[in-house]
């Protein structure tokens, strides 16, 4: 299967840093397949809210998650880099890369970040790094590090439910919210003052990614990476794509064509707001094997009415 990205869009613009400044602490594009999926809390009620009042965070969140679309490319070793130029003064590694659940919940009590990197800043500055993969923690206590330099590789380890670098930001040991470091909340629009060197692509929910199946599959081979592909004789041909930060009354439209025309194509109506979902659609063959030739899958998501991304991919049955 090939996947194509058609469009990304983002609400990147350029950012204004101040005495300290930060650059992304992963290496990936987070356009596509990587993306941030929560932000710092800054409701102080039970309730949440990020920096735009979208939801994209949960009660207490002290940082912000730059995730991995699947636990499969945690294999692939990708970077976390040091936001900024400092000391390392607190490191952990050799905590397993499990899923975070009631199973395991006990076992990473007091250990929640995981595999972690902290390093201090001049002028009262310090960053965190959790949930680093195991043995993957290339620095040492007391040793100097520069903006960009690496400091071992994104996990799933300690409380962490899905694979992602969280980053904390803290001046003289509060929390500040990088993308709002002085608190100012103005909904729905990002603030143009920001501890960003260059601002990371601010995206209010999309699609992580989509594929094929044979049959409706499971959340967890979605998140793992791990969903079978079908073939020429396969029962049904399913079209499903993983969304995040999904707001009630969003519009998912999924679609299916193959070489004789439109397989199914449905639009789904998505009733409350998610952190992370997934929606399915799938259509049964006739005696006959499908098709040979070329089929392509098409998710676009809206919200009141405008394109809030769109995502395809091409399957090839001989």
């Amino acid at each position: 299967m090939r996947f194509g990205l058609l469009t990304l869009l983002s609400l990147a613009v350029p950012a204004t840093a101040g005495e300290f400044s930060l650059v992304s602490p992963i290496d990936c594009d987070l356009t596509g397949p990587c993306y941030i999926q929560q932000y710092v809390d800054q409701d102080p009620s039970d309730a949440n809210s990020d920096f735009l009042c979208t939801g994209l965070s949960y009660n207490g969140h002290k940082g912000t998650d730059f995730a991995l679309p699947s636990y499969a490319m945690i294999e692939d070793g990708i970077d976390v880099l040091a936001a900024a130029t400092g000391i390392v003064t607190g490191i952990r590694d050799g905590v397993p890369d499990v899923h975070y659940g009631p199973d395991n919940a006990e076992s990473v009590k007091g250990r929640e970040c995981g595999n972690g990197v902290v390093l201090r800043h001049d002028n009262g500055w310090e960053t965190q790094y959790c949930h680093l993969r195991k043995g993957s923690v290339t620095v040492q206590r007391g040793q100097q590090v520069t903006a960009g330099d690496i400091l071992g590789e994104v996990g799933m380890s300690g409380r962490a439910e899905f694979p992602h670098v969280h980053l904390s930001v803290r001046r003289d040991g509060e929390m500040i919210d990088p993308f709002d470091p002085d608190g100012t909340i103005t909904c729905g629009q990002p603030d143009e003052i920001t501890l960003w060197a260059e601002r990371p692509p601010v995206r209010q929910g999309g699609i992580v990614s989509i594929g094929a199946a044979a049959a409706i599959p499971e959340f967890e081979a979605i998140r793992a990476g791990t969903v079978p592909l079908p073939d020429a004789q396969s029962d049904a041909l399913v079209i499903y794509a993983f969304l995040f930060g999904t707001q009630k009354s969003d519009v998912l439209h999924l679609s299916l064509n193959g070489p004789e025309g439109e397989v199914i194509a449905r639009d789904l109506l998505l009733k409350d707001r998610k952190a992370q979902l997934f929606r399915a659609i799938g259509k049964k063959r006739s005696r006959v094997p499908w098709p040979s030739g070329t089929y392509t899958g098409t998710a676009e998501l809206q919200r009141a009415g405008d394109l809030v991304e769109q995502q395809q991919f091409t399957l090839t049955l001989p």
